[in-house]
């Protein structure tokens, strides 16, 4: 069990993991005990993010059953995601995405075939590293890899298209590890429209669809409701016997008119439901000053690409992007994060917000001082200082998320 920290010392106070919050008021450390007493936090206490991407980052680099050429057992020069960073940051269930890009729709039997690819692949780390990485298939499960010290790897399949037409694949899928699926993905599919397609295809779910999240019930995976349109949000809800999730969602409230982020109305909703709300760490996802600045400054680098004559894979273009990039778009930082979680709370109170950060899917977006799995104390200090209590962060990193899970399995039980 990890728990490098058991005893800190604090504005010259001694005091053990135990210490109650009532006995000492965060808000008036100072930023460097605070950030000592978050590390405490995430290393003495289980943490789930809703959604990495590292199985698709293992598959683009080249990641094969004979061999791995993306060893994430150490630490790596690019990414959000490896071992050693999870470890120093505290992260204990990364929700691994097996993520099935809309192109693979049109394709029949594609998406299916991508999807068992990559829970291979995911299980493979936990076969090849056992000291490092094990499976987990409930709660219970992460529990009993964080008593060992081991990571474990729940999996989401991002997009019910591996789906394919077939409703037997959604037992199929459970079979197969699967434990919570993301409706659809960038465009409608068979189950529902997406927030990213203006289509608009069923108006919501559709009569498959409807007949999906029923099943999904039934044998126990989460419905997660993160990349769907308002419509096929509030159909899911209304068809639902048990609370949803949204893995890796933010405020829309900060991004107007951006429908991948959820509105106060659906953030209400999904409370009423029991669900949770689990907030995506992505520059675009959490300030609208920094996805419009992204598209003026990706609008800049295909022209000065063009009239340099060079790829992105130029070093020196490399070089350039970067530094233009940071002098005319700054990232965000974890306070801006931190203001999601704040909205959260403060419309439908502390039992329905959770971390679903999109590392190593959603690019450098990532805000100053959340770059990567190894940095969630920044996060658990700003909270701090916001007057959030050990019990308060308890519930954002696993318990509310607990909660959820345990109930869709204890139903699919019942069944």
């Amino acid at each position: 069990m990890k728990k490098y920290l058991s005893l800190l010392l604090v504005a010259g106070v001694a005091f053990s993991c135990e210490t109650k919050d009532q006995e000492i008021d965060y808000t008036q450390l100072s930023d460097s005990e605070r950030l000592e007493v978050a590390t405490e936090i995430a290393q003495s206490t289980i943490m789930v993010d809703g959604h990495v991407d590292l199985p698709y980052r293992m598959k683009v680099g080249g990641f094969t059953l004979q061999r791995e050429i993306l060893d994430v057992s150490v630490r790596t020069p690019d990414g959000n995601f490896d071992f050693p960073r999870s470890r120093e940051g505290g992260l204990d269930a990364p929700f691994m995405s097996i993520y099935i890009p809309a192109g693979n729709q049109a394709i029949p039997g594609a998406s299916k075939a991508l999807a068992d690819s990559l829970i291979l692949m995911t299980e493979r780390l936990a076969t090849t590293f056992p000291d490092k990485f094990a499976m987990a298939y409930s709660p219970a499960d992460v529990e009993v890899n964080f008593q060992k010290g081991v990571i474990s790897l729940p999996m989401g399949m991002e997009n019910g298209a591996g789906i394919e037409d077939d409703l037997a694949n959604v037992e199929y899928f459970h079979g197969r590890g699967i434990r919570y699926i993301t409706l659809t993905h960038g465009k409608d599919n068979l189950i529902g429209d997406a927030s990213y397609d203006t289509t608009g295809t069923h108006g919501g779910l559709s009569e498959f669809g409807e007949k999906v999240v029923s099943e999904m019930n039934r044998v126990g995976i989460m419905v997660d409701l993160s990349h769907v349109s308002d419509n096929t949000f509030r159909d899911a809800l209304a068809i639902t016997k048990v609370p949803v999730i949204a893995s890796h969602s933010s405020v829309r409230k900060f991004t107007p008119g951006f429908e991948r982020n959820m509105s106060d109305e659906l953030i209400k909703a999904m409370a009423d439901n029991g669900g949770v709300m689990m907030i995506n760490f992505g520059g675009s996802f959490i300030d609208s000053a920094y996805a419009a600045g992204s598209a003026k400054v990706r609008e800049h680098i295909v022209n000065w690409l063009a009239e340099n004559n060079l790829s992105r894979r130029d070093s020196a273009a490399q070089a350039y992007i970067s530094e233009y990039a940071a002098a005319n778009n700054p990232f965000p930082t974890v306070q801006r994060v931190a203001d999601h979680v704040d909205h959260v709370v403060n419309l439908v109170g502390i039992d329905y917000v959770g971390f679903g950060s999109d590392f190593d899917g959603v690019g450098d977006s990532l805000p100053t001082g959340l770059k990567d799995v190894s940095m969630f104390p920044n996060l658990i200090a700003e909270l701090l200082k916001r007057g959030y209590s050990r019990e308060d962060i308890e519930k954002i990193c696993y318990k509310n998320i607990f909660r959820v899970w345990q109930a869709v399995e204890d139903y699919a039980a019942s069944m």
